[in-house]
């Protein structure tokens, strides 16, 4: 049975909706985001192989709830630059810090993802000026990972992150078949698989498409590997060590096989301030979008908390 033709990804990046898109200049790049509602900043950053619009379902209710809500494609996706380089955790933290300023605030929230989990780990350490709280989903804090790759062995999120060191090879796997592999992908690090409609998979698939989409994103995996032995990367982890003092809320699915939940236990070693962690019942790797309500109920009643 053959698969539906690829959507424009202009106009799936640009889908309408209850927000605003424009793009916002900030550290040297183009940022294409999507904004919703006044008030207190709330910055929502992506994983891979995803773009902005993972955070559809919780822009409006964020905004209804009395905050400015943002999502970001983050460098190298989306709408956003496809620059040659900059994809290491600490540029990334400078383009969200640029993207916070850039929007006339002096701090906001910060919401991440995956990779953009990361970098939300990352920001009160490298930019602590512009963050008042983070709320991470589905990834380990730095340091954490770290150990965690050291001393339980390559995991499943670690061996594909193996796969992309080759050169051109990775980036050719991803684009096959119409970017087949994301809609797998999608679908192999979910609990359930009734979120992923043909729709859903369909429009993953056409933003990823568009190229460079699949060189960038294969870079962020790139850097993280080679960072166990570059020396940028050991400076970053040295980096690391220091406490986070702002309030963090940690999220995990508590069936995700892509970075299991012993992988995320421990992250708050690294956190002074208030720490608060949810698991995310019959959800894998994106409680955000598997169990949305769910996910919206934790993260509304933590964000007014923070807010008061």
């Amino acid at each position: 049975m053959s698969q539906p033709d690829l959507l424009d990804p202009q106009q799936v990046i640009h889908a309408p909706g209850p927000w605003t898109h424009r793009d916002i200049s900030a550290n040297g790049a183009r940022f294409h985001i999507a904004e919703v509602g006044t008030g207190p900043l709330v910055v929502f950053l992506h994983g891979f192989p995803m773009f902005w619009w993972t955070w559809r379902h919780h822009l409006q209710d964020v905004a209804d709830a009395g905050f400015r809500a943002v999502a970001m494609d983050m460098r190298g996706y989306g709408g956003s630059d496809h620059t040659p380089h900059g994809y290491d955790p600490t540029t990334l933290a400078n383009d969200v810090a640029g993207v916070i300023r850039s929007l006339g605030e002096e701090s906001a929230i910060v919401v991440g993802h995956g990779w953009g989990g990361l970098i939300a780990w990352t920001m009160p350490v490298l930019t602590p000026d512009v963050v008042r709280a983070i709320a991470v989903v589905s990834m380990p804090h730095p340091r954490r990972l770290r150990r965690s790759v050291f001393r339980d062995g390559l995991q499943r999120q670690s061996m594909y992150a193996v796969g992309y060191q080759w050169p051109f090879l990775p980036e050719r796997s991803l684009m096959a078949d119409d970017c087949a592999r994301i809609g797998d992908m999608l679908r192999d690090w979910s609990a359930t698989t009734q979120w992923l409609d043909s729709e859903t998979e369909l429009t993953y698939r056409s933003a990823f498409a568009l190229w460079p989409t699949a060189h960038c994103a294969v870079e962020y995996h790139r850097w993280a590997f080679r960072s166990f032995l570059r020396s940028d990367g050991l400076r970053y982890a040295q980096r690391m060590k220091s406490p986070i003092t702002v309030p963090v809320l940690q999220v995990h699915g508590s069936l995700d096989a892509s970075v299991p939940l012993r992988a995320a236990a421990g992250s708050n070693l690294w956190v002074s301030g208030e720490y608060e962690y949810a698991a995310i019942d019959g959800a894998g790797h994106f409680p955000h979008e598997e169990q949305p309500e769910l996910f919206r109920d934790r993260l509304l009643t933590w964000l007014k908390s923070i807010d008061a």
